[in-house]
């Protein structure tokens, strides 16, 4: 297994928990990981290994006790048909997605069960419908938090999930609002919907280490049950229960509560098909988790004595969750400095000559979910060599007009 160093970046963000956010210091090289003949190759190209992502289907499934009923796997992260094509052929078949296009991409890829994780409303809602009717044989499922939006599926086979805010305080109803949440499933039922579960995003405790990840998430899930609970007394079943993006992966599989229960539990981590430098961080390292998407770069210029820049800013690997954005793997004198669009500089630690103009690097993102959706393409790799050209078909998002395809001009098929 690779051996590297953790928690040397941190940065410290005001929020009402303090969380502290960890990436990788290093990564080592790894041969496998590099591309032969590369010369033909325009950078910064998105590099995806699928021999590493089988690996990591693997692992999960692993961990899920080779249940693969148990993953909802959230495809924020895959984005190409190949990866969802090769998650369905592991056995994978429940899925969530926050767009319209990943969902339109997910029934194409024969998706059985789909759940639209994200609260949709107005033209977003009317796609929804439109995706549903178009792919009458995939399961699929909506957010609701309010009776607003779980009555505007009235008249579809859509089914409801509730979101219930754990604390994140993106979305959701507050889990200690059992009446309302009572209500809500009452109001689905009475309109003809089927209430289908909860869904609990519990993305806040990523900075935390190990342990106290655990204790504060469990915390949640006690209350969590509690909710369930107060449906099921009320003459309601739960058919399903969501929990646990890849931070709260461990603490999700380590509850007890959630075993032996009418409902089946379901986590949903989509950035551990590909992972990361802070989801390598964030997991155990005898989960044996490996990169499988990486940003290759060419250096491009010296600008001065100690710094080097290469090709790949922000506009490549994503800078959302911090500086640095990446690890330059196989090179630990290498710091990633502050990007700009298309400029990456590089501190190089005092003395070290670096790497030349014109040389080749592999960045390991910080996070890869915006990483992979900068690019229209992905060079598909195995054994070093470049077997195909894959599309990211998930990338970025439907066109914005509903039914204007045939009446607005710069809409119209070419």
């Amino acid at each position: 297994m690779l051996q590297v160093e953790r928690f040397l970046f941190v940065r410290y963000h005001q929020n009402p928990m303090g969380i502290e956010k960890s990436m990788l210091n290093e990564f080592a090289w790894d041969e496998r990981y590099r591309v032969r003949c590369v010369d033909e190759t325009l950078t910064p190209a998105l590099v995806v290994y699928p021999e590493a992502i089988a690996s990591n289907i693997a692992t999960t499934l692993k961990l899920l006790d080779g249940d693969a009923n148990r993953w909802r796997v959230h495809i924020k992260t895959a984005k190409l048909d190949y990866t969802l094509r090769m998650l369905i052929e592991s056995g994978v078949s429940n899925f969530k997605c926050a767009t319209t296009l990943e969902l339109l991409v997910a029934c194409r890829s024969e998706a059985k069960d789909i759940l639209f994780a994200y609260p949709a409303l107005g033209a977003n809602a009317r796609r929804v419908r439109e995706i549903a009717d178009a792919f009458p044989d995939v399961r699929i499922s909506v957010l609701g938090e309010n009776e607003e939006q779980v009555l505007q599926w009235r008249g579809s086979p859509i089914g409801v999930f509730l979101d219930i805010n754990p604390g994140m305080n993106r979305t959701g109803i507050e889990q200690s609002h059992k009446d309302e949440v009572l209500k809500l499933v009452r109001a689905a039922g009475a309109a003809g919907l089927e209430f289908r579960g909860l869904h609990y995003y519990d993305g806040q405790y990523g900075g935390l280490e190990e342990r106290e990840r655990t204790k504060a998430a469990h915390a949640g899930y006690d209350s969590l049950l509690e909710v369930v609970s107060e449906i099921e007394r009320s003459g309601t079943s739960v058919s399903e229960v969501i929990t646990a993006g890849t931070p709260t992966l461990p603490c999700s599989l380590a509850y007890q509560g959630f075993r032996g229960r009418r409902f089946v539990h379901r986590v949903s981590p989509g950035t551990v098909v590909y992972n990361d430098a802070t989801s390598l961080a964030q997991l155990p390292a005898r989960f044996e988790y490996r990169p499988a998407a990486l940003v290759l770069t060419r250096l491009v210029s010296r600008p001065r004595a100690g710094v080097v820049t290469c090709d790949a800013g922000h506009k490549a690997v994503s800078a959302d969750a911090g500086v640095p954005t990446c690890v330059v793997v196989g090179h630990r004198e290498l710091m990633p400095l502050s990007p700009s669009e298309e400029h990456l500089p590089m501190a190089v630690a005092g003395g070290a000559s670096g790497p030349r103009v014109g040389d080749f690097l592999y960045l390991l993102p910080r996070h890869v979910c915006p990483t992979v959706n900068n690019f229209d393409c992905g060079l598909l790799v195995r054994n070093g060599e470049i077997e195909s050209v894959e599309r990211v078909t998930a990338r970025g998002r439907e066109e914005p007009l509903l039914g204007a395809r045939d009446t607005i001009p710069a809409l119209r098929v070419k």
